[in-house]
């Protein structure tokens, strides 16, 4: 598509994500969902989100549709509100965990579910008509303030988990990476009974206490102040909140498997069986958990996840790495309410996170970045990388090619490589039970991207590794 990608439309501003494209979407948005629609609009802390919020709105009213405006609040906030007002949809200004200069807008059905491919593909046919979309002037919709939904979000958090005692003393610092979970997460925690030390829980724009995504890179040189103040956690938000990361004083960053792990262990321990829904760079953890259950893994594409959702509504659990959906509250990814639901877990198990992990199978892991200058190189280079794959060796379980190419070994060793769909880059993810299998398969890896890169004459600009146990 022209426009969407992994997660709804996202680039830089302007010269990708403009004003023009935010109102030639309201506008598309508005005549999808024929006139007199309601439709919510939001915005996260970027410099540049209230301009394309009005800017969107302004297209939905040129449809003849009434857009409601929010105000700066968390995705998922975003995405509850639309179920809870009875809007027709739902549109966040967000560019999530891109850099500052960047922007986007990601839509919400009527049930607060981003939207499936097939809705995307029809915006995107109405935006290239959207010069004929306009309605003359005695058809144009209105717009109207609607304060208090991020009181209301919250509150609906809270009365999920008010009923669990809190059974130890939790000393958390939460943050929020200056983005539109800094007046959610912190709130929530405190009325839970954490202590919580805010941080980076200022609105800001251009990021100023950190880079909006929460890797373990960004993440570990803040790794001291768990010490510091007696902390049994760190948790942190990208900048719209829809994301969580964590760190514990004992293992420093926790891969996001082991947070996943635990989550189903929860949800499992209840059911005692059922459907899980994953990505294809979540690794053997979770699998080894659903196994003991006999719980059924379904595997989807990253940032897609939801569409599974329609097809299998009796999943238990979808997660992603750094994202979750519980459907027991919403069909949203939801980094708000992931730190209020971890909360509840320690609450229920009597025991900090450090401990917790302990129970959860661990391998070696890495996930690294490669970039380009633009991204026609990623793909070329890409293409070219997935026909060498034999290059990782013998001993091949099986070959998954869903986003991207999973090599399955039989020693429960795995390697995927994609394309981002966000930024000009190509991921690798890679996990191994020894040390030494680990490293051989990050050579590999490394290997094949260089050669590829090489026989394409594209220029590697940067490369990020982050790993860990």
């Amino acid at each position: 598509m022209k426009y969407f990608g992994t997660a709804g439309i996202r680039g830089e501003y302007p010269h990708f994500v403009s004003p023009e494209l935010a109102f030639r979407v309201g506008l598309a948005l508005s005549a999808y969902l024929n006139e007199n629609s309601n439709i919510n609009v939001a915005w996260d802390s970027r410099t540049t989100s209230q301009l394309l919020a009005l800017s969107v709105a302004s297209g939905i009213m040129a449809g003849g549709s009434k857009a409601l405006l929010l105000g700066m609040l968390p995705t998922p906030a975003l995405a509850y509100s639309v179920r809870k007002l009875g809007s027709k949809a739902g549109v966040i200004i967000t560019a999530s965990h891109n850099p500052p200069k960047d922007n986007g807008l990601k839509i919400f059905d009527e049930k607060g579910m981003e939207y499936t491919e097939s809705k995307e593909e029809k915006i995107e046919e109405l935006i290239e008509k959207s010069d004929n979309l306009k309605l003359p002037w005695n058809k144009v919709g209105s717009f109207a303030i609607h304060d208090g939904m991020l009181q209301e979000f919250l509150d609906d958090i809270y009365h999920r988990f008010s009923n669990i005692t809190p059974s130890l003393q939790l000393n958390v610092i939460v943050d929020c990476a200056n983005g539109s979970g800094s007046y959610a997460t912190p709130v929530i925690l405190r009325k839970l009974g954490v202590k919580v030390h805010s941080l980076n829980c200022n609105p800001d724009g251009f990021f100023p206490g950190r880079y909006p995504e929460p890797r373990p890179d960004v993440l570990m040189p803040f790794h001291s102040l768990l010490s510091s103040l007696n902390a049994q956690m760190y948790l942190a938000h990208d900048g719209d909140a829809d994301r969580l990361s964590v760190m514990t004083p004992r293992h420093g960053f926790l891969k996001q498997d082991y947070l996943i792990a635990i989550y189903a262990l929860d949800k499992l321990s209840e059911k005692r069986r059922g459907k899980i829904i994953v990505s294809p760079d979540v690794g053997n953890s979770v699998y080894e958990i659903a196994e003991r259950f006999s719980a059924e893994i379904i595997v989807w594409k990253l940032g897609k996840l939801h569409e599974k959702l329609v097809e299998h509504p009796d999943a238990i659990l979808i997660a992603e790495p750094w994202k979750l959906i519980d459907p027991q509250w919403g069909p949203w990814v939801d980094g708000v309410y992931q730190s209020a639901y971890l909360v509840s877990i320690l609450y229920k198990n009597k025991m900090n996170l450090d401990n917790l992990v302990e129970l959860i199978p661990r391998y070696y892991w890495a996930r690294g970045d490669v970039a380009y200058s633009s991204h026609q190189e990623k793909n070329n280079v890409y293409s070219i990388a997935i026909t060498k794959i034999s290059e990782l060796g013998s001993n091949v379980r099986d070959i998954v090619r869903i986003d991207g190419v999973r090599v399955n070994f039989n020693d429960d060793s795995w390697v995927l490589l994609r394309a981002s769909g966000t930024e000009p880059k190509i991921r690798f993810y890679l996990e191994a039970k020894t040390k030494e299998r680990f490293q051989e398969l990050k050579d590999k890896t490394l290997s094949i991207i260089k050669k590829s890169t090489e026989s394409s004459e594209a220029k590697i600009i940067d490369i990020k590794i982050n790993e860990g146990y």
